[in-house]
């Protein structure tokens, strides 16, 4: 029998004990009366009041000496000590605690605050009744959990003994929650988008699929917010408009990559993309400073100031510089031999990958913070083209060597869009996984007219860069592949 077998058999012996006691051993209803922290910020107060409170929260640790115990109780909002005494609770109940009680069971405790003798807080408990009683044994919180795979799969016990993680859950709920409150302040509207689209649009990039059962025909998982929504909002007299969402890619994994994020996008009429960098300076000012406390940081081995002036760098420019190529000129074989000389492991199919490349060679050095602009017309179908057409109104927040946001001048000419469509269709065909669908209902809608507008985007990757973590470590439940399961519901094999 494994070790897992018989942690689970002892504890269920207890519980069968303590149901024989007339235990309800996981009760629906508690008479807590206060919450941990409520006691902790006053408990001074509580002990000279000698005022009588209920506690409750799970067991974090036990020490037994003799006819008394010590136990530290944590119900998320603060962790105290609760002193048993066979003399106060009785020798039946205090057997019954001592005996059937765990480490990670549930319970709750009533009694007074007092002071022990070598100057700590604890409950001096009178009565006590058990909530819920676990049947797995958790690690300890010294020790926590060693195996990456076992922290991400059972997250909740990572979550519960690792402080600096669920310190990070309630820095990327202040994440969102600044973000939301300053485009609110700025009179954006929040809105709601399809997530099930005919064609995905807004963005490149391999979609997930699915079938649409009722109207029989397959769908895809958006892979941006809302974008060409949104658009049609502008032209439907939706002055701002933002939303805050979940997106999808059907893409592979890395520190900065992850096939389900939440991402931001907002759209503003009558405003370029020289408004939209000044409101994204602001905006990323402003969530540094609410949610970490300081617009300095050091990630992926760069050091910056978001506060300092954001230098714009040209695409263009940029990687003529470090590569000696000109993008705009150079062939597809020239670009293709520039890789193989950097050592740069490529996929060649289009014109459009080998400049990517190109450019996330170059990325990697840059420090920021700094917007990145004049991007090719070819990776940016939805922006409107700079005079020449050959690059784009395009701008792109640069930190750490990467990139953490997207936005355009949109392109609002529907002859331009339409053309622009086309050659993405031409990827398509050639196979690039990754090109545009062409949305032809979209380009009607620029026939009947859209105002000059700012779109603008930014997802999860800005704060797991801000907190200097994995991206994959920043989500609540990262998406595991399932373990082959026995057939006792027990814990699984690989």
């Amino acid at each position: 029998m494994s070790s897992f077998e018989e942690i689970r058999e002892e504890r269920e012996r207890k519980r069968q004990a303590l149901v024989a006691a007339g235990v309800d051993v996981y009760p629906a209803t508690t008479t807590r009366t206060h919450e941990n922290a409520a006691v902790l910020s006053d408990v001074e107060g509580f002990v000279a009041r000698a005022e009588v409170v209920t506690l409750a929260g799970r067991i974090m640790a036990l020490r037994v000496h003799g006819g008394s115990a010590f136990v530290d109780v944590f119900d998320g909002t603060g962790k105290i000590q609760l002193f048993f005494s066979e003399t106060e609770v009785g020798p039946e109940s205090y057997a019954l605690f001592d005996t059937a009680v765990d480490l990670g069971d549930f319970a709750e405790a009533t009694g007074v605050m007092f002071t022990t003798k070598r100057g700590t807080h604890a409950l001096g408990v009178t009565a006590w009744r058990v909530l819920t009683k676990s049947l797995q044994t958790i690690p300890s919180e010294h020790f926590g959990i060693k195996d990456e795979d076992e922290r991400f799969r059972k997250r909740y016990l990572d979550l519960l003994l690792n402080d600096e993680l669920r310190d990070l859950v309630v820095k990327k709920a202040r994440f969102w929650q600044v973000t939301r409150a300053f485009m609110q302040r700025h009179g954006f509207l929040e809105v709601e988008t399809p997530t099930l689209e005919v064609t995905t649009g807004g963005a490149e990039a391999r979609p997930f699929q699915t079938h649409h059962n009722d109207f029989d025909m397959d769908v895809y998982l958006r892979i941006s917010i809302g974008e060409l929504w949104q658009k049609r909002l502008m032209a439907a007299g939706f002055p701002k408009t933002f939303e805050i969402g979940r997106a999808y890619r059907n893409e592979g994994t890395s520190p900065e990559h992850l096939q389900e994020f939440t991402n931001l996008e907002f759209y503003w009429a009558y405003a370029d993309y020289s408004d939209g960098m000044k409101l994204v300076r602001e905006l990323y000012i402003e969530i540094a400073r609410e949610v970490f406390g300081t617009t300095e940081f050091t990630a992926r081995g760069h050091t910056f100031d978001l506060a300092h002036e954001w230098p714009l760098i040209d695409y263009v420019g940029q990687i003529m510089l470090d590569t000696g190529i000109d993008i705009i000129a150079a062939s597809e074989e020239d670009m293709r031999k520039k890789l193989e000389e950097l050592g740069v492991s490529f996929d060649g199919v289009t014109r459009e990958r080998l400049i990517d490349t190109l450019w996330k060679y170059c990325r990697k050095s840059i420090t920021g913070p700094a917007f990145l602009v004049n991007h090719p017309t070819l990776v940016a179908p939805l922006a409107k083209a700079h005079p020449g057409g050959k690059t784009v109104q395009m701008f792109q927040p640069i930190i750490a060597g990467s990139e953490v946001g997207r936005g355009y001048s949109e392109l609002n000419d529907p002859v331009d869009q339409r053309a622009r469509f086309e050659a993405q269709q031409l990827l398509l065909d050639r196979g690039d996984e990754e090109a545009m669908m062409p949305d032809w209902e979209f380009v009607e809608m620029l026939e009947y007219g859209m105002p000059p507008t700012c779109g603008f985007g930014f997802g999860e990757r800005l704060f797991a860069f801000l907190a200097g973590k994995p991206l994959r470590e920043t989500q609540l439940f990262p998406l595991m592949k399932p373990k082959l399961s026995d057939t006792s519901g027990g814990e699984g094999m690989q």
